[in-house]
């Protein structure tokens, strides 16, 4: 691997520390738990696109997502950087995506205006650390810092009226994520 590359065996670790795999590598282990993840499996219903040309055809974020993770683990493989991280971020991209792409977005932004409003990459960031179920010691799905950090920022850096807090309380996924970077990897956030 290049010396840019996320090293599995030097991960930065999880937010809540676990017994490391004999068989995979952490990275591997996050790609196969966004893969399991009741978000993930939900892409499959959610629209991104209709194509007019394609009959009854329509594009989902499930095919989009794979696709993604085709052309990212490529990219990565003739980067030599590490495919199991570049996979697991690029399947992981979309899950906070609303049904009928970016339309669908802009409506549930404008119906939760007087809350803060919506966007799916924090709305990603939520389902990856809180929402998503499926484990009785952590809520989310413990990913590891470098996934998270991947993430967070698969669209460059955070800007625009969601990067930072709006109001004092109203705290938003670029803080949670700050804060998690804060506290670093021994720092540990159970279910309540």
């Amino acid at each position: 691997m290049h010396v840019y590359a996320s090293n599995p065996e030097a991960s930065r670790g999880r937010l809540v520390a676990e017994e490391e795999s004999a068989n995979r590598s952490v990275f591997q282990r996050d790609r196969d738990r966004i893969i399991h993840s009741t978000a993930f499996r939900r892409l499959k219903h959610k629209t991104q696109v209709f194509v007019y040309h394609e009959g009854d055809h329509y594009r989902t974020r499930l095919t989009h997502s794979i696709e993604v993770a085709q052309i990212a683990r490529s990219i990565a493989r003739a980067l030599d950087l590490n495919e199991d991280l570049a996979e697991a971020v690029a399947l992981a991209h979309d899950l906070g995506h609303t049904p009928f792409g970016h339309a669908g977005e802009d409506a549930l932004a404008h119906c939760m205006a007087d809350y803060g409003g919506f966007d799916h990459n924090e709305q990603t960031f939520r389902i990856v650390t809180l929402l998503e179920k499926r484990y009785a010691a952590f809520d989310g799905l413990n990913l590891t810092w470098e996934a998270l950090e991947g993430v967070v920022k698969h669209n460059g850096p955070l800007t625009g009226p969601h990067a930072s807090a709006k109001s004092a309380g109203e705290a938003c996924a670029a803080d949670d994520f700050a804060l998690l970077r804060d506290l670093g990897p021994g720092a540990r956030r159970v279910r309540r």
